[in-house]
């Protein structure tokens, strides 16, 4: 087939009929019919992805490349940070950035063991479990309803001689009070890490300025799990305008490295093998110098290369999510006798991941769940409910150490009994969107 074409000739012809194999036998979707399965989250693609895909597998550099490369610096330059560091799981990304908190870089602000970070229950675990691992004593603070994000009015209940940092997700798209949390945060010196992993792409306004969440405080995480605002399969992201924190969590996600190569690349400082470092002899190659404890956790060019195409769509992507929460709600406001909806932050615009529902009183939450599930509409608790009620902190209840909750966690245990959410992904059309109203109304009329 390739006799008498060049390599670039045969690899266009191959991109070629990739894009009409995607085309043919991708997204072939056929109408949507009442009962057929809503799924609360899944992939938005076309043939761009693919391509790309082939294209970086055609090159068989397989670990990060060019695609990572470009993916690093455009995602950097729509969030505005000036730094971004692609990793292999939104999970890999919250250890990446609480484990850059705890270097000897930092000085007086290091977070070291038995120190506090404040945080919430109502989230997903990998938000906190980095700073467990580590030795570090999360705090738990409540939630409120409808916003389902921190109650900034126990923050200052939460502060101890030992609180280095508060790390805390933007619940399903809807940002937090990150006014009042940058004010606490700067007030006290500590450090702010934004979970953006629900939030990509929702904005924030702070005395007049608007920023992107994720680049309000210290250090931002995104997740590109299939699920999420975009994908690249599965894939993360932290970023930073700090030079300092850049540098660490570069060294942390490159196997804890004090070289800045990336690579297949030697010498970018020019002192490979004039230096001293530790106790090792002078001239040891700076290549295999490391300065902190780290991981690999570096993604593909493989994923890098969806990434890119996503990235381009993306903010379609959120633009459908606004779009699809709006029609919904709508759609669910005449129930509000029984359910309690959403409500965005204010100086906030929400990009929303989905949509959180709570049961009020004399409503049985599992009726309501069985009953639309049934009818085709997936749902979803809100992660853990509460974290500290888990098997993972079965050890850690008995013994009453390593972690503390401020108060009583009230709202917190009534979303674990009473909430869940259905999805707005892009991929929903507006059928779809009035049939999830329609079953829902359905489930609360017979609870």
């Amino acid at each position: 087939m390739f006799e008498n074409m060049s390599e670039q000739e045969a690899r266009q012809a191959i991109l070629d009929m990739t894009a009409e194999y995607c085309d043919t036998f991708h997204n072939q979707k056929k109408p949507f019919e009442e009962g057929d399965r809503i799924p609360y989250a899944s992939r938005v693609y076309d043939h761009s992805e693919m391509v790309n895909l082939v294209d970086s597998a055609l090159e068989f550099w397989l670990t990060s490349g060019r695609y990572t490369d470009k993916f690093e610096a455009d995602l950097a330059k729509y969030l505005g940070v000036r730094y971004c560091s692609l990793v292999n799981s939104g999970s890999s990304a919250n250890l990446i950035a609480f484990m850059t908190l705890t270097s000897p870089l930092l000085g007086d602000r290091q977070v070291k063991r038995g120190d506090e970070i404040i945080t919430v229950a109502a989230g997903f675990p990998t938000t906190v479990t980095p700073a467990i691992q580590y030795g570090a004593v999360p705090v738990f603070v409540d939630v409120t309803i409808p916003q389902y994000n921190i109650d900034v009015t126990k923050l200052e209940e939460a502060l101890s001689e030992k609180t280095k940092a508060v790390m805390i997700a933007h619940t399903l798209g809807n940002p937090f009070d990150l006014k009042a949390v940058k004010a606490f945060c700067e007030k006290h010196n500590l450090w702010l890490v934004e979970d953006n992993c629900d939030a990509l792409g929702r904005r924030y306004t702070i005395d007049g300025e608007t920023k992107l969440t994720g680049t309000i405080g210290d250090i931002g995480t995104s997740s590109f799990y299939p699920p999420h605002h975009m994908t690249m399969g599965e894939g993360g992201a932290v970023y930073t305008s700090n030079p300092l924190l850049n540098k660490i969590i570069r060294s942390f996600r490159d196997w804890g490295r004090d070289c800045a190569c990336p690579s297949g690349r030697d010498n970018l400082c020019g002192h490979r093998f004039d230096r001293q470092y530790g106790e090792l002899p002078l001239g040891y190659d700076h290549k295999y110098v490391y300065s902190h404890f780290g991981y690999n956790v570096k993604a593909t060019d493989l994923q890098a290369a969806i990434g890119c195409a996503q990235l381009e769509k993306f903010p379609s992507f959120v633009e459908r999510r606004k779009a699809n929460f709006a029609r919904l709600k709508a759609g669910l406001l005449d129930c509000q006798d029984k359910v309690i909806l959403p409500e965005a932050c204010p100086d906030s615009d929400p990009s929303w991941f989905g949509f959180l529902i709570t049961c009020k009183d004399g409503v049985d939450r599992n009726q309501v769940v069985q009953y639309v599930e049934n009818k085709g509409v997936q749902t979803r608790m809100l992660f853990a409910g509460n974290l500290t009620k888990h098997p993972c902190f079965d050890e850690m209840r008995k013994t009453k150490e390593g972690y503390r909750i401020v108060g009583d966690l009230a709202v917190t245990d009534r979303i674990m009994k009473d909430t869940f959410w259905v999805g707005v992904y892009p991929g929903m059309t507006d059928e779809m969107i009035d049939y999830m109203a329609k079953t829902i109304k359905e489930a609360l009329q017979t609870a």
